[in-house]
């Protein structure tokens, strides 16, 4: 995960016009919502404002905070941007103490979101969105999936050629065992104990890689070096230091590649996961209408469309188009790819003494 900075940005204020809760009482109901909805838009025209904790990094969302203004200039977006676990800690230490925090949550720590959703911090709401989104994305109509992101093998295309680039799992474990000197301490991967991104990826894969052990064996023979932010990861491929890199968020790749030449990127095709980054609207929120609207505008085509083409963090809607989308993705990988669920199942490894005993596996397994 790319390193972060907590940064708030208040937007939807910074207009040539004042802005005057008529305005937003004024908005347009979005076509095809239920005619009640322009209750909840003048809700959140009294409310002002929405909170957002989220792990998408500011520049990212820029588009999205500038857009959602454009619709709602009198609401206000609080965006505050950080990493997943200070996300989270910082929800539930706000919540226990009954203070001032989050009306929207969005984060690509699935696990922690569906936890925090399935102990009832999150609101039921079936937003008017929900029927375009893949059923492996909605939880119970209280936590949604809003992006279509595949985890990616990361190489030097200067020092690793592609032949060398493993187009399975197996062929991954291959090259490892193969080519032991070349790659001993030039492979990278996210540190699963410190990052829960790292973690879920790596525990599907377990679920979806028959040799599973046999891949972890072959990274502890090169001496895996382990990293809790990707942009760590980006960097020191492209310099040489690491040769190859496992699991990486695709998206941050991708962006990298486009701007420097030694960042090669690739996917697998006898499976490859796929993540997506949860949302859900705070129960105890203070402004519940003006969250809704939030979530309503993620998970709707405009959003959609802005998520793929300006944050190119790959749309999860089958009917928004361009490169970074779930449909051109499908287009390319087919049935090998495997989105994790939006669901209870990626708890579980949350359970202390399961994780704990894969934790223990895992560093039996890799021992240099």
């Amino acid at each position: 995960m790319l390193h972060k900075r907590r940064l708030s940005i208040a937007l939807g204020l910074a207009l040539a016009l004042p802005v005057t809760f008529s305005s937003v009482a004024r908005a347009d109901t979005p076509a095809g919502y239920p005619a009640d909805y322009a209750k909840v838009i003048e809700g959140a025209g009294k409310e002002g404002k929405v909170v957002i904790y989220s792990t998408t990094d500011s520049k990212a969302a820029e588009a999205l905070i500038k857009d959602f203004g454009a619709l709602y200039p009198g609401v206000k977006v609080e965006y505050n941007d950080m990493n997943s676990t200070e996300a989270y800690n910082r929800f539930i230490s706000e919540a226990a103490a009954g203070g001032a925090t989050a009306d929207v949550m969005w984060s690509s720590s699935m696990d922690l979101q569906v936890k925090l959703a399935s102990e009832g911090y999150a609101v039921a709401y079936k937003s008017p969105e929900a029927a375009a989104l893949p059923a492996w994305a909605n939880w119970k109509d209280t936590a949604y999936g809003t992006t279509f992101e595949p985890a990616a093998i990361v190489y030097n295309k200067r020092l690793v050629s592609e032949a060398e680039v493993p187009s399975s799992h197996d062929e991954f474990t291959r090259l490892l065992v193969s080519k032991q000197d070349k790659f001993k301490n030039k492979v990278t991967t996210y540190d699963i104990e410190k990052s829960g991104v790292g973690f879920s990826l790596m525990t599907y894969d377990l679920k979806h890689n028959p040799h599973f052990w046999d891949f972890a064996k072959a990274m502890g023979g090169v001496a895996a070096r382990v990293q809790s932010s990707t942009g760590t990861m980006l960097e020191r491929i492209s310099s040489g230091e690491n040769l190859i890199g496992y699991n990486i968020l695709g998206p941050y790749a991708l962006v990298r590649a486009k701007k420097d030449p030694s960042i090669g990127v690739a996917f697998t095709k006898d499976y490859n996961l796929v993540l997506s980054r949860v949302i859900f609207i705070n129960k105890a929120g203070k402004n519940l209408n003006a969250a809704k609207l939030w979530v309503d505008y993620i998970l709707s085509k405009r959003g959609q469309t802005i998520i793929a083409n300006d944050a190119q963090l790959f749309a999860i809607r089958g009917d928004v188009t361009g490169t970074t989308t779930s449909a051109e993705l499908t287009r390319q990988l087919g049935a090998s790819l495997k989105p994790m669920p939006v669901s209870t199942e990626l708890l579980d490894y949350l359970d202390q003494k399961k994780r704990l005993d894969f934790l223990k596996q895992w560093k039996e397994a890799t021992k240099k």
